[in-house]
């Protein structure tokens, strides 16, 4: 049952209050006041960010900037050391398959959460049931992570420590993996509702963490306040830095003069191409490259796009080949330098490069066979389906969640389709917290979405996307593909796994519910006192707070 927090919350906005006083000084345009009054302490650090919060709720929200606060509060059963991409336990003591369809996890011994309720077996089955239960209900809005949980059976709590999940299919070759996802995290079940999610503010009044840090003071998309959590007992150790104070922004240009001025200690998500090339030049600061993961792509809603399943005019077959003439127009080197400067770099396969099985599937269907476009191509495969033009495309893209260099990108996509002649694109932005929400209720026909992996793994950028309930909430569904996907999970021979990989990555490709434009490497900015950042850029695609240290 859900405890009373009533005491807990007038805490906490109490400490809203002090840190919405710290930054009064910072007007809506993020000038450059020291949010702690601090800045030069060795104890607390400021990042600055532009990533929105959609909530901290582990059951109802699925992007990086939610899971970002997340990572830094929440315990995992498995989780990946700093500077790798591995899995090992975290506040698990073992964790190994005891038959082909049984995992189970020992935890350590005393673990508790910051409020002081043990943490136990019993929560981690409720974190899990609580997961399955929210994302097949609907209570997520669609924009949980609920769909990484597809082989999930069941699990069981014989004991306080003790926890075995019994999955639908054996030799899970993922499961591990997605015990570190943002599935992962291990919520109190006295704080927590059972089947709905639980309002950030409940959540941090009930001191409901049991990760490096807790948080001390929150006002959503605007200051974070976390203090390092003495009580935590996982792989990733005791955070370098006591106090974190994290600061969100609403435009690039003024995270890059605040890290340049040194107004904040780190500066991570999101700086444009040409922030980046410059600040580079600047003795004050380093800027920090980090393994590539990230993927940007169109997704096609399948119900609303021209020719859609509950559109008017439905058509399945003029609806494919309304996205084959976009998959024929793009032009993925000229956004990638033009826009970018080639800090993105063009993305011809739904894998991205780097990663066993990744197939260039799309330069090989679509446009001229080697990467660029082909409007004769396109031309032709609108004539055969009888197809009208120029198809109107309402096409929607967000700015504040993906940065300002979406606006560039989406213009450019946009006189791309057009200069063909075949397509009239209505393009539109929308704030993410509203895009978050719209995207997955049929409001946009065509949009821009972009991927930040859970796990280093093809698996990672199959699963959430193709299969039939997928968290794209696009209504595509594949039932082959779904198959292929379920199997791949489950196949131990590497070189089966691989081929079969690759096959879905060409089956998708014919279907295109979505289009893959571009893949990125991470890069953060820190002052030049500011050491750590090497470590958490690593392929777990986990920025976790802890590393980072000042002096």
């Amino acid at each position: 049952m859900l405890r009373s927090l009533t005491h807990r919350r007038a805490a906490v906005v109490s400490g809203i209050a002090i840190a919405t006083l710290a930054l009064a000084a910072c007007s809506g345009d993020d000038d450059d006041s020291d949010p702690t009054g601090d800045n030069g302490s060795n104890e607390s650090l400021i990042i600055g960010t532009t990533d929105k919060i959609t909530t901290i709720d582990p059951a109802g929200s699925y992007d990086n900037g939610s899971f970002a606060v997340m990572n830094q509060v929440f315990p995992f059963l498995m989780n990946s050391p700093y500077g790798t991409s591995d899995v090992e336990p975290d506040i698990a003591a073992s964790a190994e398959f005891t038959s082909p369809a049984e995992y189970t996890v020992t935890l350590k011994p005393g673990l508790t959460f910051a409020n002081g309720n043990d943490l136990t077996a019993s929560d981690v089955k409720f974190t899990f049931d609580r997961q399955m239960a929210i994302f097949e209900s609907g209570a997520d809005d669609g924009n949980g992570p609920g769909s990484l949980l597809y082989n999930l059976d069941s699990v069981a709590a014989p004991d306080d420590t003790t926890v075995v999940f019994t999955l639908k299919s054996p030799n899970d070759q993922i499961f591990p993996q997605i015990l570190s996802s943002p599935a992962g995290p291990i919520v109190d079940e006295e704080v927590f509702a059972a089947d709905a999610l639980t309002p950030d503010a409940d959540i941090v009044a009930g001191e409901a963490f049991a990760g490096p840090y807790t948080i001390t003071s929150y006002d959503q998309n605007n200051l974070i306040s976390y203090e390092a959590n003495e009580a935590y007992q996982g792989v990733l150790g005791a955070p370098k830095t006591s106090v974190i104070n994290v600061k969100y922004y609403t435009e690039e240009s003024n995270l890059k003069l605040d890290i340049q001025q040194g107004n904040i200690d780190v500066a991570y998500r999101s700086l444009s191409a040409t922030d980046i090339e410059d600040l580079r030049g600047d003795d004050g600061v380093k800027v920090v490259d980090g393994p590539g993961g990230e993927i940007r792509y169109i997704v096609f809603n399948f119900n609303t796009q021209p020719y859609g399943a509950a559109t008017p005019e439905a058509d399945a077959n003029k609806a494919l080949a309304v996205r084959q003439a976009v998959a024929h127009l793009v032009d993925r080197a000229e956004i990638s330098s033009q826009v970018y400067r080639d800090t993105y770099i063009p993305l011809y396969s739904f894998v991205p490069a780097g990663l066993t099985g990744q197939t260039e599937s799309l330069k090989g269907m679509y446009g001229d066979g080697s990467g660029g476009p082909d409007a004769d191509a396109a031309e032709a495969v609108l004539a055969d389906a009888g197809v009208s033009t120029p198809v109107e495309l309402d096409l929607q893209y967000n700015p504040d969640h993906y940065g300002g260099g979406s606006a560039d990108e989406y213009a450019l996509v946009k006189d791309q389709l057009e200069s063909s002649g075949l397509f009239s694109v209505n393009l539109q932005s929308t704030e993410w917290v509203q895009y978050a929400k719209d995207r997955t209720a049929d409001v946009y026909p065509a949009y821009q979405l972009g991927w930040y992996p859970d796990y280093s793994d093809a698996d990672n950028y199959l699963a959430p996307f193709f299969l039939v309930d997928n968290f794209l909430g696009n209504h595509y569904a594949n039932q082959e593909v779904n198959d292929m996907i379920l199997e791949q999970a489950v196949t131990n021979d590497p070189a089966a796994r691989t081929a079969l990989i690759e096959d879905i990555q060409d089956a998708v490709a014919a279907d295109l519910s979505t289009l893959p434009l571009l893949q990125g490497a991470q890069v953060a900015v820190t002052r030049a006192d500011v050491s750590g950042a090497e470590d958490t850029l690593d392929a777990s695609f986990k920025f976790r707070y802890g590393a980072l240290s000042k002096g």
